[in-house]
């Protein structure tokens, strides 16, 4: 796992073999993580935390923008060891805790070996969700974290939006792959591109993907254009 500097003190990127998750710092030390790589990642996310200068007693709260494997999988075993709260939309919730199961996307031809590659990741295990989220619900990390409802990837994905500090999480409604371009493996496209343009409308100065490096320079404009220009396909 790589750990990457984004914003000093404030944002770091934890970068997996297979996706990544984000580390957001606030004024008072209280420590988010937002996604949770997959299930055996807790170790790697420990060790990023602690190289931080914290101690190995608080993480404050996972916010999971889906309930897909290679995001929700330590989420369980670091709440239970930290404490920390987990936070879900209302749709995806049932999936993060294992009564429902996760749905299926409609792929693209082209989509179906980087899918079929992404099964690799070992499925997650059953996760408690302390908190479902809904669109417009402020949450107490960034200065007033924005929950943003971007479903098309999942029915409840969610963008997690910073606006005092230009800040936005797309989870994999975008990504940022050699291209920034609309994610893969949704199970509705078209609703997709819509949650896509609302992401983008946001004009933030950082936006931080699900894959691929994130976003620091011309990011607004970048994501706007993006929005209307068809994908390079592998």
């Amino acid at each position: 796992m790589d750990l990457v500097e984004i914003l000093p003190e404030r944002l770091h990127m934890l970068r997996f073999p297979i996706g990544q998750a984000y580390l957001w710092r606030d004024a008072d030390d209280s420590l988010t993580l937002v996604d949770a790589g997959h299930t055996t990642s807790a170790r790697a996310i420990e060790e990023a935390i602690r190289s931080l200068g914290r101690t190995p007693d608080r993480l404050d709260r996972i916010v999971l923008t889906h309930c897909h494997r290679d995001h929700v999988g330590a989420a369980d075993e670091l709440a239970g060891r930290w404490g920390a709260d987990v936070l879900a939309h209302r749709l995806d919730a049932p999936v993060i805790r294992g009564e429902r199961p996760v749905p299926e996307p409609v792929l693209l031809d082209w989509e179906i070996p980087l899918y079929e590659h992404g099964l690799t990741v070992p499925e997650a295990p059953p996760t408690r969700v302390d908190r479902e989220v809904e669109d417009g619900d402020v949450l107490p990390f960034g200065d007033g974290a924005v929950v943003v409802h971007s479903p098309g990837h999942t029915p409840g994905s969610i963008g997690i939006h910073l606006p005092r500090h230009g800040v936005l999480f797309t989870g994999d409604c975008v990504a940022g792959v050699g291209q920034v371009m609309l994610g893969v493996f949704n199970v509705d496209r078209e609703q997709a591109g819509a949650s896509f343009r609302r992401l983008a409308a946001l004009a933030p100065s950082v936006a931080c993907f699900g894959h691929g490096d994130p976003l620091t320079e011309n990011t607004a404009s970048v994501l706007r254009t993006a929005t209307t220009t068809p994908p390079t396909l592998p």
